[in-house]
């Protein structure tokens, strides 16, 4: 591609109005917050500055990328931590033209270092209220279960949720993905779905197509996250079409966790010619090297996607999100009226 071309695309991402769903607020804590808030706390971090901290940021795989970021998770103690967290992380969106985000938080990540549940979902919530009324971003909380603790944990931090029910939309799964297949959690889920929770999962990540089967039928989810290997199924890939179950698919974590080895055999663009709902997001940003607006240009510059490409994934990520009908209305339009102007 031409410097002139890849600018003019560059261009068009960074304008195109979007909406993320799936990323871990968690993963969005950057280098220089962190020795912030540590220091707040009075904390001490074990790497000694921010470079040297930014250096370990070099995973083999998903179980030592989540080794790092629960360290990192560590600091993160009063209801200002995850305001301050999440707010830097809505300034970022609304620099990138995203006008809805459906934002993960994983309780138990805290409060199993004895911080109030309370604090966590308060401070995030604020933060989302604020870009409500600032930004005019849009948003949805989505609590997630650990896969790698036990079911008596998923439940204890589901029951302990419902006095926040008002402010979660969806309850989903993530973590480590091999050996914690879905249906170790779907007494949770029928639960979740009981007290009028939807459900997401990430599944086909790391794990094999089995465990999207096992999300879509035992956990009943309304969306995938990841789901990469549906592809290695035909008849997966035919149901998760058919049913039009949309699939979060993270391009830049999937090539720093090496689930690909390179961009250019990324799957996305297979997943489109196949007819699945494919949506673009940036999963743990601080950690992977880009927002969304990277993820985009990544991927379109190495599977050479068009304009008319970007503007299908971005309606896409608006036919997937859980906001109310009109909201949905109104943010494609957004899109169609700047794909008219600018494609």
């Amino acid at each position: 591609m031409k410097k002139r071309d890849k600018e003019s695309l560059e261009e068009f991402i960074k304008g195109i109005p979007k909406a993320e769903l799936h990323l871990h607020i968690e993963g969005t804590l950057e280098p220089e917050l962190m020795f912030k808030i540590a220091c707040r706390n009075g904390l001490d971090l074990k790497y000694s500055s921010v470079e040297e901290l930014r250096g370990a940021y070099d995973f083999n795989n998903l179980q030592e990328f989540l080794d790092i970021y629960y360290q990192g998770a560590g600091v993160l103690i009063k209801e200002q931590d995850f305001y301050d967290m999440t707010w830097a992380y809505l300034e970022k969106a609304h620099s990138q033209n995203i006008i809805h985000t459906e934002i993960f938080f994983d309780p138990q990540t805290h409060t199993d270092r004895g911080v109030e549940f309370g604090s966590v979902i308060k401070g995030i919530s604020r933060a989302l209220n604020d870009a409500r009324n600032i930004f005019g971003i849009s948003s949805c909380l989505i609590m997630c279960i650990l896969r790698h603790l036990d079911e008596d944990a998923a439940l204890k931090t589901l029951n302990e949720s419902l006095e926040f029910k008002h402010l979660i939309t969806a309850i989903g799964l993530d973590s480590a993905e091999v050996g914690n297949p879905p249906s170790r959690f779907q007494r949770v889920f029928d639960k979740a779905i009981q007290e009028g929770f939807l459900t997401v999962a990430h599944a086909g990540e790391e794990g094999p197509s089995e465990y999207v089967w096992e999300a879509l039928n035992l956990l009943k989810v309304s969306r995938v996250d990841h789901g990469n290997h549906s592809l290695d199924d035909d008849k997966l890939v035919i149901e998760l079409a058919s049913r039009s179950i949309p699939l979060t698919v993270c391009p830049l974590s999937n090539l720093k966790l090496k689930v690909v080895s390179d961009m250019k055999d990324h799957p996305l663009k297979r997943m489109i010619e196949k007819g699945l709902l494919v949506t673009v997001n940036s999963d743990d940003p601080a950690y992977f090297g880009g927002y969304l607006n990277e993820n985009y240009l990544a991927v379109a510059m190495a599977l050479d996607l068009s304009k008319e490409d970007i503007f299908k994934l971005a309606q896409n990520s608006f036919i997937s999100c859980f906001a109310e009908d009109n909201r949905k209305r109104e943010m494609t339009e957004m899109a169609a009226q700047f794909y008219k102007r600018f494609a």
